[in-house]
């Protein structure tokens, strides 16, 4: 009588199991097509922004650059803008002057230099 309950017992954690799996190939897939959809209208998009411009912009969060300087991630309308140049004190959430100095090749975001905390 125990091993007919382990059993079903089993087969239902099973089912709870490879019904939760599904369900996150299938958002994990939906998730991958939202995200390139977006990266297709970002590339279609003009920037907000020109070289040259001086913007108020608030810190989202920071990254490394691949030549391991630190960046702050900022956005200006939803368009993507690296700001390097950055003093170690600047925090997440912290509001600052930027100054738009080039694109990356397809337009889809920009860096920018610090000039001051806003």
């Amino acid at each position: 009588m125990l091993g007919a309950a382990s059993l079903v017992l089993g087969g239902i954690v099973g089912v709870f199991f490879v019904s939760w799996l599904v369900g996150r190939v299938r958002s994990s897939d939906s998730e991958r097509q939202a995200s390139a959809a977006r990266h297709r209208e970002a590339q279609q998009r003009e920037p907000p922004v020109e070289i040259g411009d001086t913007r108020t912009v608030a810190i989202e969060e920071f990254t490394t650059h691949h030549s391991g300087t630190r960046q702050a991630v900022c956005r200006i309308e939803g368009f993507v803008v690296f700001v390097e140049d950055l003093p170690g004190d600047l925090e997440e959430r912290d509001i600052i002057e930027i100054t738009i100095l080039s694109f990356n090749r397809g337009h889809t975001s920009a860096t920018a230099t610090f000039l001051e905390r806003a």
